[in-house]
């Protein structure tokens, strides 16, 4: 079961990632808005997933 939580967070993150790209313009914004969401979702990851 854990398999699939893997593969749906795995999911939801490319979507989130994809669209945040896709929406956001200046390249500096993108970087840090990136880096946090890295950071936030790597967080979860370790919280919840380890």
């Amino acid at each position: 079961m854990e398999n699939y939580y893997y593969y749906i967070f795995a999911i939801v993150l490319l979507v989130v990632v994809f669209l945040l790209i896709k929406k956001l313009a200046s390249c500096l914004i993108k970087s840090i808005v990136m880096l946090a969401i890295i950071a936030l979702l790597a967080y979860v990851w370790y919280v919840y997933f380890r």
